[in-house]
């Protein structure tokens, strides 16, 4: 296989699983939950899904990247996610990022940014101003945005749902 190849079918998975990373997001709606969604990957493959359930479960760490992480540190018997791969249907929080660089992921992939979080009122700027500190360059993995003209989906279903609970 080339290197052009092999970046294609990267760029093919990154794109795949970002959908299904929207879909999780978009469902969890439907189903209770907030509009996030995430998947943990290796070699190719999704090893574990999660979707936010702040308020379905009264866990504030209860996001969706946390609970992707914590489903694949199960199915992965292990607590570091080192070779793995962290997409998610929006923008990681300064927690959830957090507790990325702890898991060790070799990347993170996300597709609405915190100005589209804001919009659905998700406005947690504040607490990634605290973290502004250290240019994104300088972070120990890559931190990739992927502009899909349906990342904001979710969101929209969210703001659609007349019983949310806002929070």
């Amino acid at each position: 296989m080339t290197a052009n190849t092999q970046e294609t079918n990267i760029q093919e998975l990154k794109l795949v699983w970002m959908e299904e990373a929207i879909r999780l997001a978009t469902n969890s709606v439907t189903n209770g939950g907030g509009p996030f969604g995430a998947l943990v990957a290796k070699d190719g493959e999704v090893v574990a899904i999660g979707n936010n359930m702040v308020t379905a479960t009264l866990d504030p760490t209860a996001h969706a990247e946390v609970s992707a992480m914590r489903a694949a540190c199960k199915e992965l018997a292990t607590f570091s996610l080192e070779g793995c791969v962290l997409v998610t249907s929006c923008e990681p929080c300064p927690m959830c990022l957090s507790s990325a660089l702890w898991a060790r992921f070799d990347r993170i992939i996300y597709a609405a940014d915190r100005h589209d979080a804001a919009v659905a009122g998700f406005d947690d700027r504040k607490f990634y101003d605290l973290f502004e500190k250290k240019p994104a360059s300088m972070w120990p993995m890559p931190v990739e945005r992927l502009d899909l003209p349906n990342r904001t989906a979710p969101f929209d279903a969210w703001l659609a749902k007349s019983d949310r609970i806002d929070y």
